[in-house]
C-alpha cells in the first residue's frame, strides 16, 4: 500500500498482442552437422553459408572486379610520384613497384621527370598529355584584334637626349607645370609620364627619361614603349654620348626621330653646329635635304613649343596609330615604388584594351586587384584606355620596372602566373650563382675572383628604376682586386630587417630619396650600422668609389738611391762582418733597403744596419766617398759585390 508521501504511479496499458504468425517449420541451426543430416534444402543452405563465410575470412568478396577506367593524364615537365599516382586513380605503391621494374628507385615524394612519367602512365592503360609550366602564359599577351576593333589612339612620344639639355624644362613648358624645380641636382632620375592636348585637338602623351649615363636601361625602356621619340640637343652644347646612345635606342626601337634644338635663346646658340654634328650619326635633317623633322625650341621662352606640338600630331596621324579599346588592358610598367601610404605603385602605360577599377592584373612576378587608377594630374579615374599612363593602386608587391602588365580573368589564374614567374626569377637568381669551371683560364679566373675584396651594400630607393640604375652604376666601379656587392635592393624606405641584414655583414645601407623608419633607426644606432641617404646619383657613385678606393692595396714604388762596391771586408769582433765600400753612384743612406749583386745576381735583400765615415755613424754618403757597411742578419759578403740601395714609398690607389 502507497504512503501518503508515496507518488502513485498510473498503470501502464497493456501492449496490444501481436497477431499469431502462421505455424511455420522450425529451422536449426545452419552448421555442417545439421546440413549432413538434413534436408537437401537445408543442406545447400548450409554450404552455401559456409562458402560465403571462407570467402569473407579469406578477404575475397564476392562482387565482381571493377572494370579498369582509362584516363587522360595531364603531365607537366616534373611530378611526384604522389601527384601522378592520384591523377591516374591508381596506388602508389603501384607505381612505385612499376619504377622499381624500370631500375628507378623513388618515394611518392621525389620528382619525376615527364618522360619518366608517361611510360608509367602508358604501362598502367592511360593516356598522357604532355604540358609544360610556361603555358600558364598562353594567351596572355599580344592576342590579335580584328580590324573593325581598332580606333585611333594618342601618340606615345618619348623624350630623349644628353643631360642638362632641357629634356623636362621642356615638358614641363609644355605642360605649363614646374617638375624640374623638384628635381635633385636638376636632372630628371625616373621616367616621368603625361599626357597633354595639342594645338590641333588631339591628345599626346610623353614619357621623359634621364639623361644621366647611369640611366641607359631605363632610356631604352621609355624607346620600347614608344611611337616617336623626340631627340633633345641643346644649341650650346652639341652632340654628347648620351645623345648617341638615345639615337640607338630609338633605332633599335624602330620609331621616328622629330629633333628638338633646344636653347636658342642663348647668345652662344649654333643650330646649324648641331645640325652638322648630327650627319655623324646618319641623322639628316630635313632643312639638309633629309627625311628627319627638325625645329628649333626655347623650353625658357617657350619659342615653337606649339609647332612642336603640331608636328607630333602629324607625325602621328602619318603612323595611323590604332587599338582596341573593348577587351582587356595590356600595358606596360614604366616605373614602380612602394609607397608607405599607399603601398607599392606602378606607373603604366596601357597600350591595348581598357584598364578599369576592380580588374585583377599581373605584371612580373606580382599581381593584385586594381583598387585606384591616378592620373598625371593626381586625380582618380574609373579607367584608362589606349596610351593613358596612370599609377595603380593595388598590387602585392612593387613589380619591376619594365615589366608587361596583363589583365586576366580570375585570382586564381593570377596566382598562378605570378608563382611560375617566382619560380622562373628563383631558378635564374640560383643559375646565376653557380660557377662553372671549365679550362686553365677559367679555373685562374675564379682564383683570382675568390681572394678579391668586397664592399657589401644594402641599397633602397624612391622607385625600382633608380634602384637598378644603381645598381648598374655600381657594378661598374669595382676592378679585378675590389668590387660591389649588393646584398639587398628595393624600392621603399629603410626598414629594421635592412639595417638587420647589413649589421649581419657589416654592410652599409645607402637610402636614394628615402628615409629610414623610426624602428630602422633605433636599430641602426644598436648595432653601429652607418646609413646613408643621397638625392643626386653622381655624387652616391662618387662617395662609394671613393670608399672602395680605401680598400685597395697601395701602390710599392721604388726609388733608387744608389749604388756602391765592396773593397774589402773586415772582420769586427762583437760586431761581425763590415764590408769597406766605396759608393760610386748617386747615395747610400742608413735604414734604407739595399740588394747585395754579386756577377749580375741578387743574392739577397735587406736593410742597412751600420753606415760609418771611419768611425763615425753618418747618415748618408754620396759619390765618390768611401764608407763601412753592415747588413742585418746577413754576413756572407765578398770584396766585388755590388751594393744597390733604395728606398720604397707606398703610394695610394684610386679607382
Amino acid at each position: 500500500r502507497a504512503g501518503p508521501s508515496t507518488p502513485v504511479r498510473a498503470p501502464v496499458p497493456a501492449k496490444p498482442e501481436r497477431a499469431k504468425a502462421a505455424p511455420t517449420k522450425e529451422r536449426g541451426r545452419l552448421t555442417i552437422a545439421t546440413a549432413t543430416s538434413s534436408s537437401d534444402e537445408e543442406r545447400s543452405r548450409s554450404v552455401a553459408s559456409y562458402r560465403r563465410r571462407v570467402q569473407r575470412l579469406s578477404g575475397k568478396g564476392h562482387q565482381e572486379p571493377k572494370e579498369k577506367l582509362a584516363r587522360e593524364v595531364t603531365v607537366p615537365e616534373t611530378i611526384t610520384v604522389q601527384e601522378l599516382a592520384n591523377r591516374m586513380s591508381e596506388r602508389a605503391v603501384d607505381v612505385v613497384r612499376l619504377l622499381m621494374k624500370q631500375g628507378v628507385m623513388k618515394k611518392i615524394t621525389d620528382l619525376i621527370d615527364a618522360d619518366t612519367a608517361q611510360l608509367i602512365a602508358e604501362d598502367l592503360g592511360h593516356t598522357v598529355r604532355r604540358v609544360a609550366e610556361s603555358d600558364v602564359e598562353e594567351g596572355l599577351f599580344d592576342a590579335p584584334d580584328a580590324p573593325e576593333s581598332l580606333r585611333s589612339r594618342p601618340a606615345v612620344v618619348t623624350i630623349m637626349g644628353h643631360v642638362d639639355h632641357g629634356k623636362t624644362s621642356l615638358l614641363d613648358a609644355i605642360r605649363q607645370t614646374n617638375v624640374v624645380k623638384g628635381e635633385a641636382g636638376g636632372i630628371t632620375q625616373h621616367i616621368g609620364a603625361y599626357q597633354v592636348t595639342s594645338p590641333l585637338g588631339g591628345k599626346i602623351t610623353f614619357i621623359d627619361t634621364p639623361g644621366h649615363a647611369a640611366f641607359t636601361a631605363m632610356r631604352a625602356r621609355g624607346a620600347k614603349s614608344t611611337d616617336i621619340v623626340v631627340l633633345v640637343v641643346a644649341a650650346d652644347d652639341g652632340v654628347k654620348p648620351q645623345t648617341a646612345e638615345a639615337i640607338n635606342h630609338a633605332r633599335a626601337a624602330g620609331v621616328p626621330i622629330i629633333v628638338a634644338i633646344n636653347k636658342i635663346d642663348k647668345p652662344e646658340a649654333k643650330p646649324d653646329k648641331v645640325r652638322s654634328e648630327l650627319l655623324q650619326y646618319e641623322i639628316q635633317v630635313e632643312s639638309l635635304g633629309g627625311e628627319t623633322l627638325e625645329i628649333e625650341v626655347s623650353a625658357k621662352t617657350g619659342a615653337n613649343l606649339d609647332k612642336l606640338l603640331e608636328i607630333i600630331q602629324l607625325q602621328s596621324e602619318i603612323l595611323e596609330l590604332k587599338a582596341n579599346p573593348d577587351r582587356p588592358a595590356e600595358g606596360t610598367v614604366i616605373e614602380a615604388k612602394l609607397d608607405r601610404g599607399r603601398g607599392p605603385v606602378a606607373t603604366a602605360l596601357v597600350q591595348r584594351g581598357t584598364l578599369r577599377q576592380g580588374d585583377i592584373v599581373v605584371a612580373g612576378s606580382e599581381w593584385g586587384r586594381v583598387r585606384a587608377l591616378i592620373t598625371d594630374q593626381g586625380d582618380t579615374t574609373p579607367e584608362a584606355g589606349p596610351s593613358m599612363p596612370v599609377e595603380i593602386l593595388g598590387f602585392n608587391g612593387a613589380p619591376e620596372a619594365g615589366d608587361r602588365i596583363a589583365v586576366v580573368e580570375n585570382e586564381a589564374r593570377a596566382r598562378e602566373i605570378a608563382d611560375y614567374r617566382t619560380r622562373q626569377k628563383r631558378e635564374q637568381a640560383a643559375a646565376r650563382a653557380v660557377v662553372r669551371v671549365s679550362g686553365l683560364e677559367q679555373m685562374m679566373s675564379q682564383i683570382k675572383v675568390a681572394g678579391k675584396k668586397e664592399f657589401p651594400l644594402v641599397i633602397k630607393g624612391d622607385v625600382q628604376g633608380s634602384v637598378e640604375a644603381i645598381v648598374q652604376a655600381l657594378e661598374k666601379v669595382g676592378n679585378d682586386e675590389v668590387g660591389v656587392r649588393v646584398l639587398l635592393s628595393g624600392a621603399g624606405g629603410v626598414t629594421e630587417s635592412d639595417v638587420i641584414l647589413a649589421s649581419a655583414s657589416n654592410a652599409v645601407v645607402l637610402g636614394f630619396n628615402v628615409r629610414a623608419l623610426k624602428e630602422a633607426r633605433d636599430a641602426a644606432e644598436r648595432t653601429g650600422t652607418e646609413i646613408r641617404y643621397y638625392n643626386i646619383i653622381y655624387d652616391l657613385v662618387d662617395d662609394i668609389k671613393s670608399a672602395m678606393s680605401g680598400m685597395l692595396s697601395p701602390e710599392r714604388r721604388e726609388d733608387f738611391l744608389g749604388n756602391a762596391e765592396i773593397r774589402e771586408i773586415f772582420a769586427v769582433s762583437k760586431v761581425g762582418k763590415i764590408a769597406g765600400c766605396l759608393v760610386t753612384e748617386g747615395v747610400v743612406q742608413k735604414g734604407a733597403s739595399v740588394r747585395l749583386i754579386r756577377d749580375n745576381v741578387v743574392i739577397h735583400e735587406g736593410k742597412l744596419s751600420t753606415l760609418k765615415r771611419f768611425k763615425d755613424d753618418v747618415p748618408e754618403i754620396r759619390a765618390g766617398t768611401e764608407c763601412g757597411m753592415s747588413f742585418e742578419n746577413y754576413q756572407d759578403m765578398r770584396a766585388g759585390d755590388v751594393i744597390e740601395c733604395y728606398r720604397v714609398t707606398e703610394v695610394k690607389r684610386s679607382l
